[in-house]
């Protein structure tokens, strides 16, 4: 008989947090889930770390040939039966009852496709760290997902049968693979969240401000996508279009105010000029002009 939920972890060169990470789901207080973990060619210790947990039954390992995240993703995808997917990076972990919360709103809402929940954001070393408190939605939130990704992957469940429907991750991509899946699932699927922190979500310690101008690149063309190829124009007033990627241009700045605040003046530009929150964007330009003059760019930073 097939578990009620599969999780899947891919993972390459997480050796140092994957232990933690394991160990979080088998301390769940829901216990009818199988893991799989993709071991997509780690050259650290990773296999190591993985072995012992592999005494547990439910627990399978796969290794790959770096594949790539989307790739990763949907072997486990593939690979698994149940019909509820939750998906755990190797460097994050749960808080216990996070199993257990997300499949009573699933039983609740035939409808609803997709579960997330708030999260703690932490540090390299695990300790928790400042953060400000996001927008979260429910119901069926495609304006909403395109102005900003709001879904911890992390702490996502996902019905099966979404995939069935949209399709799995988009193999020809490299980064925001996920935004990329919840435009597809927003479209048709509604979404809902647990009112509650259940993730442990490490930051700081990837290798994402290296590629800042890939990622918001992609970011771009998946949004293009979305709204001209897969019909969301149709979908969406053009001042709501205008304030998607207005806010995507917003993004941009806000992470690169730290280290280029003179970038960050041409992001907020641009913003200002495509939607309706140009007062909020003169502010920021006010602000990074500010820092730029006494060149001492704010430290703050945040993941696109």
């Amino acid at each position: 008989m097939n578990p009620r939920v599969s999780v899947i972890v891919a993972t390459r060169d997480y050796g140092r947090y994957l232990a933690e990470t394991l160990a979080s789901v088998i301390a769940q207080t829901f216990t009818d889930w199988e893991l799989l973990i993709v071991d997509d060619g780690s050259r650290d210790h990773t296999p190591a770390v993985i072995a012992p947990f592999l005494s547990d039954p439910r627990i399978r390992c796969v290794r790959s040939d770096g594949l790539g995240q989307s790739r990763a993703k949907n072997l486990g995808i593939r690979m698994t039966h149940a019909p509820l997917v939750a998906f755990l990076d190797g460097d994050d972990w749960w808080l216990p009852t996070k199993l257990e919360q997300q499949v009573r709103l699933f039983e609740q809402q035939p409808d609803v496709g997709v579960v997330y929940s708030r999260r703690h954001l932490v540090n390299e070393a695990g300790e928790p760290i400042g953060e400000r408190t996001a927008d979260f939605h429910r119901g069926m939130v495609y304006p909403r997902m395109l102005l900003t990704n709001f879904v911890c992957f992390s702490s996502a469940m996902v019905r099966r049968d979404v995939f069935e429907h949209v399709g799995v991750f988009d193999e020809r991509l490299d980064l925001a693979v996920d935004y990329d899946l919840w435009l597809r699932v927003a479209k048709h699927w509604e979404f809902d969240y647990v009112d509650e922190a259940l993730v442990n979500y490490r930051t700081g310690h990837g290798n994402l401000s290296k590629r800042i101008g890939e990622r918001i690149a992609t970011v771009f063309a998946i949004m293009r996508r979305s709204l001209q190829r897969r019909g969301g124009e149709a979908l969406l007033p053009a001042a709501v279009q205008r304030d998607a990627w207005g806010s995507t241009c917003r993004t941009m700045a806000y992470v690169e105010r730290a280290n280029r605040p003179a970038e960050a003046i041409v992001w907020y530009w641009h913003a200002a000029m495509l939607d309706r929150r140009w007062l909020a964007s003169a502010r920021a330009i006010g602000r990074n002009a500010w820092n730029l003059m006494r060149m001492r760019p704010s430290a703050d930073h945040e993941k696109v």
